[in-house]
């Protein structure tokens, strides 16, 4: 696997991590509007980097949460979780 195709994954990581966090903490600080607008922002930005992830390499996720290119893209290897980040 190239660099970049690591590079996007990590970042996506990253973000989704940042996401789960924030949700976390905006479950007991719910009038936190900078942890919302942060989490807004962080949500925003998970969604443009899966975007363009899927745009170059195919889906990340399947069941309805991605669509597909002809052909069906869903068994082009690797799969995320089979990516070694080593």
């Amino acid at each position: 696997m190239d660099n970049d195709r690591k590079a996007m994954l990590m970042n996506i990581m990253a973000e989704e991590f940042t996401a789960v966090e924030f949700n976390l903490y905006l479950d007991t600080h719910p009038d936190d509007k900078k942890a919302l607008d942060d989490y807004n922002e962080t949500v925003k930005k998970l969604a443009d980097l899966k975007a363009e992830y899927e745009k170059k390499y195919g889906p990340l996720t399947n069941f309805g949460f991605a669509t597909s290119e002809s052909p069906w893209q869903w068994i082009d290897e690797p799969w995320p979780w089979q990516i070694n980040f080593a």
